[in-house]
This record gives structure tokens, sequence and C-alpha cells, in this order.
């Protein structure tokens, strides 16, 4: 076997690694914070699209929807959702015209948290070292790695 060959093997030259090493260290900076809101990693994203279609409604806000947004499928999806549903914070209905079609909806309470989580990310972004430039950049290239690994 070639330098060449066994160097490509090696852990800390694997993408991958990288990718997972980083996203896991990104959610144990969150945990902390997200704890005080009593969410876990994945509900906040759940919320944060939520949030967003607060703001600008899908045609259909539907689990389906929130799943194919998160990229995650509906078993993942359902249990979050019930527990969301739980605390409070979200509502979900199914639909009139189709009952395995499952509306989502903010309550009160899934809104007003939207205030006490919007310091996070800035939060965060202190405590990584980088500047807003160098996040923006990262974000933008995961983004293009993204969309030609989902192609």
């Amino acid at each position: 076997m070639s330098d060449a060959t066994s160097d490509s093997l090696l852990l800390d030259r694997q993408l991958c690694f990288k990718l997972y090493a980083a996203s896991r260290a990104v959610i144990r900076g969150y945990k902390p914070m997200l704890d005080a809101l009593g969410l876990t990693y994945p509900q906040y994203l759940a919320m944060l699209v939520l949030w967003e279609w607060q703001a600008a409604p899908p045609p259909q806000p539907t689990v389906k929807a929130l799943g194919e947004r998160l990229m995650l499928d509906s078993g993942t999806l359902t249990p979050l959702l019930k527990r969301l549903e739980s605390l409070g914070l979200v509502q979900r209905r199914r639909a009139a015209s189709d009952e395995r079609e499952v509306h989502l909806a903010l309550t009160a309470e899934g809104l007003a948290l939207r205030d006490r989580a919007g310091p996070l990310k800035a939060r965060l972004l202190c405590e990584s070292g980088m500047d807003l430039a160098e996040i923006e950049e990262l974000r933008e290239r995961l983004g293009g790695l993204l969309a030609r690994l989902m192609a």
C-alpha cells in the first residue's frame, strides 16, 4: 500500500469526520442554552421552521412539509412534534379535506419562545471565536456541499 493511499484513510483527512465532529460540537454548545428553554436540538430546529412559517406561511403548513424542510422522516418527526405539543408550544390538527394531512400551528407560548431563543445564535457565535463573515462563508459552502450531495 502506498503512502498516498494510506494517508487518504487517516481519520483526520476525512471530511465526513470533520463534519460529524463539528456538528456534535455545535449541538453540544447549544445544549445548555436549549436546556434553559426546555428544548432538544431537533425540537429547536423544528421551532425555527415554525417561526419562519409564522412570518411567511407556506401553502400547506403540514408535518410532511416540515419533514421535507428538516430532511427528517415522519417516524422521527412525529414523536418530536408530540413532545412540542405536550409542552404547549405547537398544535397539530388533521385537515378537514384529508385526515391523513396534519397541519401545524404555533401556540401563543410557542410564539413567545422565539424571543427567548433569539440570543442563542449570537451567544454561540461569540463562544466560537469566529466572526460573522467566517460563519456566513462556512454556512454558504456547507449549503453548496449539501445541495450537491442531495442532487
